[in-house]
């Protein structure tokens, strides 16, 4: 059974702007994923297999910045979820993602900003999954969700990170106009003006942080380490895991 809650529009928070270009041009994010220029194929296939290796009895997941869940969809199908929670600013991607979970069992989808979504649940989850969002909000925001993503977790959990990086020691400046230049030089089969949309919204919204950082930052949050599952350029697939099971 599939729920729809709390479809209400929330503010956007500083820093974390960049939901707006896909809650008005969702499509545009959608077709970029579908030609894989972010390595989503190559980095969901990881996904997947860090789900079978988990084994044991159906796990409740947190999805924060579900999108569509077109690539995470079937990783859930393969190996099913006890509940999935999906949270998105997207009315129309949360549409969508009603769809691609059709024949999962207790699924609810949410309109909410994930750090607000983040602070109101009383719920503690096995996996918290995040693609593609954190690099939208500031350094406080992502210090802040990082250490709630620890309290919504239980004990031998893990938080599973995809999103991008600057190499260490670039800038913020140096990144944008080099991932700009990769998006104009290689992504041939996007139309135009749908790339310099998406272009406008890299330049305007994308905050990442170097690995190392992100890494610090997980350990101050009270992760016990950040582990990389992929890389594919600034691409990146990591599990950050909390403390052992009691006992």
């Amino acid at each position: 059974m599939i729920t729809l809650a709390g479809l209400s529009q929330k503010p956007i928070l500083a820093g974390g702007g960049g939901a707006a270009m896909f809650q008005k041009s969702w499509s545009i994010y959608d077709a970029l994923s579908e030609k894989n220029y972010m390595h989503h194929r190559e980095i969901y296939a990881r996904v997947a297999e860090w789900l079978g290796r988990r084994g044991g009895k159906g796990y409740s997941i947190l999805d924060l910045g579900c999108g569509s869940v077109r690539f995470l969809a079937p990783c859930l199908k393969k190996h099913p979820p006890a509940m999935y929670v999906g949270v998105d600013l997207s009315a129309a991607a949360l549409e969508e993602a009603k769809e691609q979970l059709e024949g999962l069992f207790h699924v609810a989808l949410r309109q909410e900003e994930m750090v607000e979504a983040l602070e109101r649940s009383k719920t503690r989850f096995e996996v918290i999954f995040s693609g593609y969002a954190l690099h939208h909000l500031d350094v406080a925001q992502k210090e802040k969700f990082l250490s709630l993503c620890v309290e919504r977790l239980v004990p031998g959990a893990a938080l599973l990170l995809v999103d991008v990086v600057r190499e260490e020691g670039e800038s913020r400046e140096a990144y944008i106009a080099r991932y700009l230049d990769d998006m104009r030089r290689d992504w041939t089969e996007v139309p135009r003006h749908e790339l310099e949309e998406a272009c406008a919204h890299v330049q305007a919204y994308d905050f990442p942080e170097t690995e190392s950082d992100l890494g610090e930052m997980g350990k101050r949050a009270g992760f016990a380490g950040m582990k990389r599952l992929a890389r594919f350029g600034p691409h990146q697939l990591w599990e950050l895991p909390t403390g052992k099971k009691a006992g």
